[in-house]
């Protein structure tokens, strides 16, 4: 049995995750007393003790908490949800399908950094077209994503399902006004793009689920490549994978819904224009691949067990 603790399993990505766990028999799942959740000499016990320790935590408390694995520890990995570490080194990135490296580096280290739900749809449409030699690192890239409350936390969550709501949480809301968005940082390092995209997010009056879109130019494409090329490309970075999948030309007749991956852990692309511009989105929930889907997938991996395990995916 693999021995799971979950620390802040209060948090909407550690429910997610705890809720994917119960189902299974092969996990043993740690818990900590109430009275005790926020002891540090108690969590550094069930952190020590666990094969699997997962960290739904702020950042600070995240960087706290990995200081607690004892240094004769040996057998105790970390899946940290947090934007803490995901680009710091010694850290395997958790995102399997952008190369074999990525998922060599998740199945081989002890510190993984849970992937954040904005900066995965970005990268799983930008790091391919880098990778295939579609786009120049120094293309002008600019990205614009809809998401539902729940990606806000439990404040965001209790805040939009009060009955008594302010009016203006009915409609779409822009935030990330200063382009300083926390996400920023790992959809920079993780694609090697040479500059920050211009990023506009905003969150909108329904739970879970979200689209993350990139438009592009084919005149400022590399070597004369067209919309077709492009959609291609990510067939074929993408191949086999269960979790990804790349969609035909024509998928979407009309519109592209956000919340229609509400519950579900896996990501679909598209690639909708002309070959004079186009738009490529990405659609996945913000608890699913953009949370609590990547980290028990990332967990999977790392104990050699199938990577779908407990997962729920589309067709």
């Amino acid at each position: 049995m693999i021995k799971v603790f979950i620390d802040g399993q209060a948090g909407t990505t550690g429910l997610r995750i705890k809720q994917r766990l119960l189902e299974r028999d092969d996990i043993t799942l740690l818990e900590i007393p109430q009275d005790k959740r926020k002891d540090n000499n108690e969590i550094k016990k069930y952190i020590n003790e666990s094969d699997i320790t997962f960290l739904c935590l702020p950042d600070d408390a995240a960087r706290e908490a990995v200081k607690l694995l004892d240094d004769d520890n040996d057998h105790t990995k970390i899946i940290d949800a947090s934007t803490a570490h995901r680009t710091e080194p010694g850290w395997a990135y958790g995102f399997p399908e952008l190369s074999p490296d990525f998922r060599k580096n998740i199945e081989t280290n002890r510190l993984i950094a849970n992937p954040g739900c904005y900066a995965s749809g970005f990268i799983s449409i930008v790091y391919p077209l880098i990778a295939h030699g579609i786009i120049d690192k120094n293309y002008p890239l600019t990205c614009f994503a809809v998401s539902g409350y729940s990606g806000g936390g439990k404040s965001a969550i209790n805040q939009y399902e009060s009955a008594e709501r302010d009016i203006e949480l009915d409609s779409p809301r822009q935030y990330g006004l200063t382009q300083q968005h926390k996400h920023l940082k790992e959809m920079k390092a993780i694609t090697g793009i040479s500059r920050y995209p211009v990023f506009s997010p905003m969150i909108c009056g329904y739970k879970c689920g979200m689209v993350v879109s990139v438009p592009f130019f084919t005149d400022m494409l590399c070597g004369g490549i067209k919309t077709a090329d492009v959609r291609e490309a990510l067939m074929q970075h993408y191949k086999g994978e269960k979790l990804i999948k790349v969609r035909p030309e024509g998928y979407t007749k009309n519109m592209i819904g956000a919340n229609n991956f509400d519950g579900r852990d896996d990501l679909e692309i598209e690639v909708n224009g002309n070959d004079e511009r186009f738009v490529i989105t990405a659609r996945f929930d913000n608890l699913g691949k953009g949370a609590s889907g990547a980290a028990v997938q990332c967990m999977n991996i790392a104990c050699g067990i199938e990577e779908t395990k407990s997962l729920v995916l589309g067709e």
